[in-house]
């Protein structure tokens, strides 16, 4: 929006030149998404209250969690508000990427609304079934990526790179792209879904993630530096850098808040719509398996609970009574139950997510 017009401008001004440039932009819709979570923020908690939009917490959860019961919730309303806003403002508004990563995220965002709703309205802790949560993520998963394996304009937007191999590539095909990518969709929203659990948990791995993403993004969509670097060029998914600035500042913005002790939590509307951003963006960029090195942290949280119903299920068929390996599920509450603090587990699997992080960024030169 605010870039049409300093191009219109430029023809008079040759100052507002400058705003072509992506990495400015970003910056911009860094400092954006931030204010408006900032000024926001406390407006946004003193609703939830008032209109007693609280936690409802689990009953097979860990008991120190009961005194998190009540707390506003749905907050991660703020968070796409924001992203929307900045992504808006500052990003090229004629780049599909740029509809196509925008219409995604609230697209996920509307279904854990909708989550959460039911959890506030009927107090129920579960909220929408497993069936119908799926039904509405595989929808979105697969329109998206059918949209994208169908404007796709060079042979590197449907190819799988594998990071740390020069020119090691292996073309999906229409079947293969489709599945990868409602796979890496879906998957990821889930996962950071899975990983909110504890104050600031899901969201500062998010954003050490999404400030990744846009250098690939950058990188991916500049023709010099793709070609340097080794990376598949996706012309116009530079843009997404603007996108994933805006989801960075927004995280940062909203952790003031969400740090501990929570006073506001994210809610399904956040967690599942920001985890879908992560994979469509790393779909785009051709970053899926680096997507997967980064997040490692909502991969294991993930692959906790997995584990842990397929050897309970295991167990109770062949033993008659089911077993466990995990003290409990996900993996944040395992260590929970061990003795660890809340903001232990916290901190400690943030530095992890950094250190996975940079290892993920190390693909960019070590080919």
């Amino acid at each position: 929006m605010l870039l049409e017009l300093a191009r219109w401008l430029a023809h008079d001004i040759r100052g507002f030149n400058v705003f072509n440039y992506i990495t400015l932009r970003a910056v911009l819709a860094t400092l954006t998404a931030l204010l408006i979570s900032f000024l926001v923020g406390p407006y946004m908690i003193r609703k939830l209250t008032q209109y007693k939009v609280g936690q409802a917490v689990r009953d097979d959860g860990p008991q120190t969690h009961l005194i998190k019961a009540g707390t506003p919730t749905m907050g991660g309303a703020l968070i796409l508000v924001a992203i929307a806003i900045s992504t808006l403002l500052w990003a090229d508004l004629t780049n599909r990427f740029v509809w196509v990563v925008l219409i995604t995220t609230l697209g996920f965002g509307v279904v854990g609304w909708v989550d959460d709703w039911r959890k506030v309205v009927h107090r129920n802790p579960k909220g929408l079934s497993a069936r119908e949560k799926y039904f509405w993520q595989s929808l979105i998963g697969l329109s998206v990526a059918a949209y994208l394996y169908a404007t796709a304009t060079l042979p590197a937007e449907t190819t799988l790179i594998f990071p740390f191999l020069k020119h090691v590539a292996l073309p999906l095909g229409a079947a293969g792209f489709i599945v990868l990518t409602y796979l890496v969709i879906v998957g990821s929203s889930n996962a950071v879904n899975l990983t909110d659990g504890l104050d600031g948990l899901a969201i500062m791995p998010t954003v050490l993630v999404s400030g990744a993403l846009a250098i690939f993004a950058y990188t991916a969509g500049h023709l010099y530096f793709s070609k340097y670097l080794g990376i598949p060029y996706v012309p116009g998914a530079g843009e997404l850098a603007v996108f994933c600035s805006a989801m960075t500042g927004a995280g940062l913005g909203f952790l003031w808040f969400n740090a501990y002790p929570a006073e506001v939590f994210m809610g399904d509307v956040g967690a599942l719509a920001l985890g879908a951003a992560l994979g469509v963006v790393a779909v785009i960029v051709r970053q899926e398996i680096v997507l997967f090195i980064m997040g490692g942290v909502f991969v294991m949280e993930t692959m906790s609970v997995a584990v842990q119903v397929i050897y309970f299920r295991y167990t109770r068929k062949r033993y008659g009574q089911g077993r466990r390996i995990f003290l409990m599920a996900p993996l944040h509450h395992h260590y929970e139950q061990k003795g660890w603090k809340e903001t232990q587990v916290v901190v400690r699997f943030w530095i992890i997510t950094m250190m996975l992080v940079l290892f993920g960024l190390s693909t960019l030169k070590l080919r």
